[in-house]
C-alpha cells in the first residue's frame, strides 16, 4: 500500500542537538579533533583593542576559511551562505542552529589588518605542521622544492610595456593591490640608495635588472609569463617544500613568477623549517630550475646534498665544440681543447662569478680544428668560480639515492594537481603578492589537515582469520615430518612414475595436498 506524509500542524519545540548531527565519519569532524587553534586568542590579542564593541571572533574566521579551503568554496560570500545552510559546517564552526553568521566583508578586513599584521595564517599552518611532525608523518630526511605557475586575478588585456613610464594614481585613490606594489617600489628604491648602489639588486651579480616585458595595471605585482605553446599570461608562484615520507607540506610561500625568486624563497623556506621545527634534512630533491651554482654551493655548506640537476647552457646548438668537450686541469688551472692546445685564465672575475679561458691566436690559428671550434680569432671559455660544485653534483646524477629522490620528487606535483584540481586553485582571488601568500598558506593548510585526518583517522588493518586450509597445513607438517621414512619412499617412486619432480620438504608436501 502506497503510504503518504501526513500534514500536521507545525512543531512548537524541538530537542535538536548539532553534534548527533554530524556523522562520526565525516570530514569536519575529523579535522575538529586534528586541529588546535587554543593559541590564535593569545597572539592576536595585541592587536585589538581593551575597549569599543567586541569584534568577531577571529577563530570563527579562521574555521570559517578552513573549511572555504579544503573544500573548495572559493568565494567568501558563498562561503557565508553555505556555511548558514550546512548543519556540519555550522558545528566545526561552533555555531549554534539560531547563531548569526558575519558578514562576508569582515573576512576582507581581518585579512589586510590582522591577520596580515600578526601573521596569523603562518601560525595555524605551522600549527598544523607541527600536529604532523608529532603523528609521525615527517620524516625530515629528505624534502622536495618546486613552483607552481597560478593565474592571476587580471584582465591581461590592461596591461603597459614594462619599459615605459606609466602614470600610476595617487595613493588614495589607487586599489590595494596598486598601493602595495607602489610602496614595494620605494622601499627597493630606498634599500639601493642605502647599500650605496642604484637599485638594480646586488643579487644578480652587477648586472642592471631588466624591466618586465608587460605589467598589469590591475595587479602590478604578477608577472608576465610567456612560454612556448601557450598563451602569455600573469601569474605569480605557489612555492611548495615537501617531505619525501608522505608528502606533508613543510613550508609554503606565494612569490612573483620569476626564477631568481623561487631560487631565493628556498633558501628561506630551508632556514626557517630549521627555525621553526628544528630540522634539517640530508638531501633536497628539485628540477633544473633550481640547479644554479649559488644554491648548489648554499646547500653544500649546509650538509644538505643537492639531489638537483645542474642548470647548463654551455652546449652549443650550431654542432661546434662546447665547454663539455674540453678538459679541465686542475693542477696547473688550465682548460686543453680537443686539439691538444692550453686555454689560461688571468684570474680576473667578471660579474662576480665568471671566469674566462683564453686560447693562444697562434694556437688557434693553425688548428686543424678550428672550423669545429669557433669563427673568432681564438676561442674562450668560461667557468665558474664554484664549478666544483657543479663537479660533484653532476657526479651524483649517476647514484641510487639520486634516483630515489627523483622519484619521491613527484609528491609534490601531487600536491600541486591537487591543489588546482581537487580544491580549484588555478586561478588566484585575492590581487597583491600579500594576498597570494595567505592564499598560498590556506591551501597548504588544508592540504596538510586533509592529509594528516586520512592517516590519523585510517582503519585498522582486519584482523587475520584462520583459513581452514591454512589451519589443515600446520597440522599437516609435524605429522608429515614424522612419518615412516617407507611413506616418503613411496612418495619419490610414486612422482618418478609420473614424471613429476618429488616435493623438497614437508612443507611443500602439505601445501600440494591442501590445494
Amino acid at each position: 500500500m502506497m503510504g503518504r506524509r501526513e500534514e500536521r500542524q507545525g512543531q512548537f519545540f524541538y530537542a535538536f542537538d548539532l553534534a548527533k548531527v554530524v556523522p562520526p565519519d565525516h570530514l569536519v569532524r575529523q579535522i575538529d579533533n586534528a586541529l588546535d587553534l587554543s593559541r590564535v586568542h593569545k597572539e592576536l590579542a595585541p592587536y585589538y583593542s581593551h575597549t569599543g564593541r567586541p569584534s568577531i571572533d577571529p577563530v570563527l574566521m579562521i574555521r570559517m576559511l578552513i573549511v572555504g579551503y579544503v573544500f573548495a568554496i572559493r568565494s567568501e560570500r558563498r562561503l557565508c551562505s553555505e556555511v548558514q545552510v550546512n548543519l556540519a559546517y555550522r558545528w566545526f564552526c561552533k555555531l549554534g542552529i539560531e547563531d548569526k553568521l558575519p558578514d562576508h566583508s569582515v573576512f576582507c578586513r581581518a585579512r589586510h589588518e590582522r591577520f596580515r599584521e600578526s601573521d596569523a595564517l603562518r601560525r595555524v599552518f605551522e600549527g598544523v605542521v607541527a600536529m604532523c611532525i608529532a603523528a609521525g608523518l615527517v620524516g625530515g630526511e629528505a624534502f622536495s622544492i618546486d613552483a607552481s605557475l597560478i593565474q592571476a586575478d587580471v584582465d591581461k588585456t590592461k596591461r603597459a610595456p614594462g619599459d615605459q613610464p606609466i602614470a600610476w594614481p595617487k595613493a588614495e585613490e589607487a586599489s590595494r593591490a596598486v598601493r602595495e606594489y607602489l610602496a614595494a617600489l620605494d622601499s627597493a628604491r630606498s634599500d639601493g640608495e642605502s647599500d650605496g648602489g642604484d637599485g638594480d639588486g646586488s643579487s644578480s651579480g652587477g648586472r642592471e635588472s631588466k624591466p618586465p616585458k608587460q605589467v598589469s595595471l590591475t595587479d602590478p605585482q604578477a608577472a608576465w609569463v610567456a612560454k612556448k605553446g601557450m598563451y602569455p599570461f600573469f601569474a605569480y608562484d605557489a612555492n611548495y617544500l615537501i617531505d619525501n615520507k608522505v608528502g606533508i607540506i613543510v613550508d609554503a610561500e606565494g612569490t612573483r613568477a620569476n626564477r631568481i625568486e623561487e631560487i631565493a624563497i628556498t633558501q628561506t623556506m630551508v632556514d626557517r623549517v630549521a627555525q621553526r621545527f628544528d630540522l634539517r634534512p640530508h638531501r633536497l630533491a628539485a628540477d633544473t630550475a633550481y640547479g644554479a651554482v649559488r644554491l648548489l654551493k648554499w646547500l653544500e655548506d649546509r650538509k644538505i646534498t643537492p639531489h638537483v640537476p645542474v642548470w647548463d647552457k654551455s652546449a652549443r646548438p650550431d654542432g661546434t665544440f662546447s665547454r663539455a668537450d674540453f678538459t679541465f686541469n686542475p693542477e696547473r688551472n688550465v682548460y686543453v681543447c680537443p686539439g691538444g692546445a692550453e686555454l689560461t685564465s688571468t684570474g680576473n672575475i667578471d660579474q662576480g662569478h665568471i671566469l674566462y679561458y683564453k686560447a693562444s691566436k697562434n694556437d688557434c690559428s693553425i688548428c686543424s680544428l678550428k672550423a669545429k671550434c669557433t669563427t673568432s680569432v681564438a676561442r674562450k671559455v668560461t667557468r665558474d668560480v664554484n664549478e666544483d660544485v657543479r663537479d660533484r653534483v653532476r657526479a651524483l646524477a649517476n647514484t641510487e639515492a639520486f634516483r630515489q629522490s627523483r622519484r619521491e620528487r613527484k609528491k609534490v606535483e601531487m600536491r600541486f594537481a591537487h591543489m588546482k584540481r581537487i580544491l580549484r586553485l588555478d586561478r588566484l582571488r585575492l590581487r597583491g603578492l600579500s594576498g597570494v601568500r595567505d592564499e598560498v598558506l590556506l591551501t597548504g593548510t588544508a592540504q596538510n589537515l586533509t592529509r594528516l585526518v586520512k592517516f590519523l583517522c585510517r582503519a585498522p588493518p582486519p584482523v587475520a582469520t584462520g583459513c581452514p586450509a591454512q589451519a589443515l597445513r600446520l597440522a599437516l607438517v609435524p605429522m608429515v615430518d614424522a612419518a615412516a621414512p617407507s611413506m616418503r619412499e613411496r612418495h619419490k617412486r610414486t612422482a618418478k612414475t609420473h614424471g613429476r619432480a618429488p616435493l623438497a620438504n614437508a612443507t611443500e608436501f602439505c601445501n600440494r595436498i591442501c590445494r
